[in-house]
C-alpha cells in the first residue's frame, strides 16, 4: 500500500487541525507505511472517526511529553488523571477539529470517545498503519499513527 492523496489529504487536515490546537511550533517527518506490530511509548491517546471517513488516529508520545506539552498550554505541570484527561481533551480537540474540517467539504464524519492508553500496549491487526512522527518545539517527539480501514 502506497500513501493515495486521500491519506495524504487527511494527514495534511490532521496537521492543520493540531496547528490550530496546540500553540506551539511543530514540525513533521515525511509519513511511513509500517511493516510491523507498533509499540506505543507508553502514553497516548487514541480517537477513532466513523461516517465517509474512518480510521482511528492514535497520538503517541511518553508521559514527559505530555507533561511538556500541557505545562507549555496551561501554565502548570499535570500528573495522574489530570494529565490523562490533559491527553483526551487533547485529542479530541484535535481530531474534532479535523473532522469539523472534512465535514465542511461535504463529508459525514463524527468521532468516538478518546481512549488513553498507559503502559505496555501495540498495535497489532491487519488493516494498514501509517505513522507520522512530530517534533512540537518544548515538548519533544510525538508518533501520530493514522490506522486505515481498508
Amino acid at each position: 500500500m502506497k500513501l493515495t492523496s486521500s491519506i495524504t489529504n487527511l494527514l495534511h487536515h490532521f496537521m492543520t487541525a493540531l496547528k490550530g490546537v496546540v500553540p506551539l511550533s511543530v514540525t513533521h517527518d515525511e509519513p511511513t507505511l509500517l511493516k510491523e506490530p507498533y509499540e506505543h511509548k507508553h502514553f497516548s491517546v487514541s480517537i477513532g472517526m466513523t461516517g465517509d471517513v474512518q480510521g482511528r488516529f492514535v497520538i503517541d508520545g511518553n508521559e514527559k511529553n505530555f507533561q511538556s506539552l500541557a505545562a507549555s498550554m496551561f501554565g502548570m505541570p499535570l500528573t495522574g488523571e489530570m494529565l490523562e484527561s490533559f491527553a483526551g481533551e487533547l485529542g479530541n480537540m484535535i481530531v474534532g477539529n479535523l473532522a469539523t474540517s472534512i465535514a465542511h467539504s461535504g463529508h459525514n464524519v463524527d468521532i468516538t470517545t478518546p481512549t488513553v492508553i498507559t503502559g505496555k500496549a501495540g498495535i497489532i491487526g491487519n488493516n494498514p498503519v501509517i505513522q507520522l512522527p512530530l517534533t512540537v518545539k518544548d515538548a519533544g517527539r510525538f508518533h501520530v499513527l493514522l490506522v486505515t480501514v481498508p
